[in-house]
């Protein structure tokens, strides 16, 4: 018996049990499309970061210090080093995380993320206006309470009208402002347009301190990273005399870091999706069985009519990868459009990964010739008398 003949007798038997070979694929279905499903969102999320890296950059390096004693870096000789080595910086701004309630009259938004920052975080940033003008440095210099915002702020505040001049209140503390940031992020509340950029000496006097520590260089391009990073690590020991008193990052570390957790989280993902993949299998090696039962008569005439040992295994393995092939392109079908739709309702740019699918299903169709096997060899091993006999 040839291979096509073995094909077409393993499809008739599946057509034959409609109910049956249905509820055997569904288990590889719903595995199928669980692993492509999950694989294909995280790496979409991934290919989603990478796209914001890219878009910020990677020539990033984030210099956090502590204070060691009394001694602690000043925002001062912070300019002064991205001044004295310009084959490595393009600058350098110290940064002032905090958060306020923002009132305007009677509208008010909670909590938005104020940031104090230098004149030059500007162009460091690449930030664009559609009103107004950025800190300078006399606003720095002078600890004036002016700021930059959003456009969230503006459209929530100020229903779109331009707020240039007009007064905030952050956490009672009133700010006159003078710039609206370009819309990045469709002015959602959280997003990158929810901000607002203060002078870092105002920041740290909203914090409860006047210490700075943490700032923002940007090293003149991305072969130069590495080396303004180990720039930075020499002169902040030779001052501190004390690796644990500083932490320098660089976007690319950054980078990896999250490209290695979200590695670590695809392998978790797809492991536990897996499972189900083995249950299916579990499940075909099942109905193989009771199938191999069944037919244990058909199975000793097509012996007595010659049929070898051979032909008879071909035709039950043949017929448990044809179903589990049949279930793993519906999964793969159904995966894709889970995918998308789970992608549209976050947000979120997803597709099908074709590394995803070509895993899924080399798996389900593996799984199904190697849990066909056992049936396939018990079918075949039987003598064709005793199946003859059998009712």
């Amino acid at each position: 018996m040839g291979i096509r003949q073995a094909f077409l007798l393993s499809m008739r038997s599946i057509i034959q049990n409609k109910m049956r070979s249905f509820l055997t694929m569904l288990g590889m279905i719903i595995g199928v499309a669980a692993v492509i499903t999950l694989l294909s969102l995280v790496q979409s999320f991934q290919k989603e970061m990478m796209k914001s890296f890219d878009e910020v950059g990677t020539n990033q390096v984030i210099v956090s210090v502590s204070r060691n004693g009394n001694k602690l870096m000043q925002p001062e000789e912070m300019f002064e080093v991205a001044e004295d080595h310009p084959d490595l910086f393009q600058g350098v701004s110290p940064t002032v995380s905090t958060s306020a309630q923002v009132k305007y009259g009677t509208e008010t938004t909670e909590r938005t993320s104020i940031t104090g920052v230098a004149e030059t975080y500007f162009d460091l940033k690449s930030l664009k206006l559609v009103d107004g003008r950025f800190l300078q440095y006399t606003d720095i210099l002078n600890s004036h309470h002016n700021c930059v915002v959003g456009s969230y702020l503006v459209s929530e505040l100020f229903d779109g009208e331009n707020p240039i001049g007009d007064k905030i209140k952050l956490n009672g503390m009133s700010f006159t402002v003078v710039g609206v940031l370009t819309e990045e992020s469709d002015s959602e509340e959280g997003s990158s347009d929810d901000c607002i950029y203060i002078p870092y000496p105002v920041a740290a006097t909203m914090n409860y301190s006047r210490d700075v520590t943490n700032y923002y260089f940007v090293a003149t391009d991305q072969d130069t990273v590495e080396t303004a990073k180990a720039m930075l690590e020499t002169y902040f020991y030779d001052y501190y005399q004390d690796e644990d008193a500083y932490n320098i990052t660089t976007l690319t570390q950054m980078l990896e870091m999250i490209n290695t957790l979200m590695g670590t989280m695809s392998a978790m993902l797809g492991g536990i999706a897996g499972i189900s993949l083995l249950v299916a299998g579990i499940g075909i090696m099942n109905i193989m069985l009771v199938s191999v039962t069944e037919r244990t008569r058909e199975i000793g005439i097509r012996k007595s009519m010659g049929a070898r040992k051979k032909d008879i295994m071909r035709q039950f393995v043949m017929e448990a990868g044809a179903t589990s092939t049949i279930g793993g392109v519906v999964g793969i079908l159904l995966g894709a459009e889970a995918t998308r739709l789970i992608g549209k309702l976050i947000d979120l740019d997803a597709a099908a990964s074709m590394n995803a699918v070509i895993l899924a299903f080399g798996i389900s169709v593996a799984i199904g010739v190697v849990f066909g096997y056992l049936p396939a060899n018990k079918a075949a091993k039987l003598n064709p008398i005793d199946a003859l006999r059998s009712e």
